[in-house]
């Protein structure tokens, strides 16, 4: 059973049992601090588990990130505009160094 945010995505891999809540990336188990929400989530998908009529079911949580704005969070997720872009791009680069020290130094991720 897989808990995502990223519909498209998952049900393209196939996956067998797919519990999807429409939140931004990372928080497939609900908001954060929101134990009563992320409680409900996990139980869903173990409702899932044990409930699901076939292959490559998706269940979809009825829980939204705004109840006054559910679609705001999508006007601000991943944004890259003038006023972040140097941000960034910087971080970028010292993530790319850090890639190259730690690949120098033997402590690259290996697959």
């Amino acid at each position: 059973m897989v808990a995502g945010s990223a519909r498209d995505i998952v049900e393209e891999c196939g996956v067998a049992r797919f519990v999807f809540t429409d939140f931004p990336l990372g928080n497939p188990t609900g908001k954060p601090g929101d134990a009563a929400m992320q409680r409900a989530i996990v139980g869903t998908g173990l409702d899932l588990l044990t409930h699901a009529w076939m292959p490559r079911t998706t269940v979809q949580t009825p829980f939204v990130w705004d109840a006054d704005d559910n679609n705001g969070w999508r006007e601000h997720f991943m944004r890259v505009d003038d006023s972040n872009r140097a941000a960034l791009a910087a971080a970028g680069e010292a993530r790319r160094r850090d890639q190259a020290a730690a690949k120098a130094d033997g402590r690259a991720r290996t697959s």
